[in-house]
């Protein structure tokens, strides 16, 4: 290999290293702007967790109208990972949730979209949007809290108390939750 053709291969190795830091210190900005457009028809509010970490944010979900949710406001800690958005943001309730999908005890939530169904095309904007789909349809079929998916099949009327009971004590302002403004 010539000195040139050697020159051409570290000048394009270091275009594409160039590429692929703007792409990761761009984006995320992007996608923050984007999240936070409409926030009062959309029921979300995103803001940086660290002025410092693009790549870690805090979003405020609106609890659904007509579900047992309403009224509350549930923060999500979402991290994205170095390789978004080819792999899913990593995202989890800070507020506590009683919901079929979502772990009582960690946050962790179980949606297709943010495991094996992600598309470098969803946006976190999506997902949290998709996550709000699924506070006002669970899946106990497919559950992340198995005792709560028992309830919500066996006693529905119990899972709807006990799921507004949590929304009241863990979710609302005078909980003490942070909000996102």
């Amino acid at each position: 290999m010539t000195d040139v053709n050697r020159i051409k291969k570290v000048r394009t190795r270091a275009q594409l290293i160039v590429c692929a830091w703007v792409f990761n210190a761009l984006f995320p900005a992007q996608e923050l702007r984007d999240c936070g457009k409409d926030p009062e028809s959309s029921g979300l509010s995103v803001k940086l967790h660290d002025e410092a970490v693009l790549t870690h944010w805090k979003a405020v979900i609106k609890g659904p109208k007509g579900t047992p949710y309403e009224g509350g406001s549930f923060a999500v800690d979402i991290h994205l990972p170095d390789d978004y958005p080819f792999v899913p943001p990593k995202m989890k309730f800070e507020t506590k949730v009683w919901h079929p999908n979502i772990s009582s005890e960690s946050g962790a939530i179980c949606l297709d979209i943010l495991k094996n169904e992600w598309s470098p095309a969803l946006t976190v904007r999506t997902a949290l949007i998709s996550l709000q789909a699924l506070m006002s349809a669970p899946e106990p079929d497919d559950p992340q809290d198995a005792v709560v998916a028992d309830m919500y099949k066996k006693d529905k009327a119990q899972f709807e108390g006990t799921a507004k009971f949590w929304t009241e004590t863990y979710a609302t302002e005078t909980s003490g939750d942070e909000q996102v403004k």
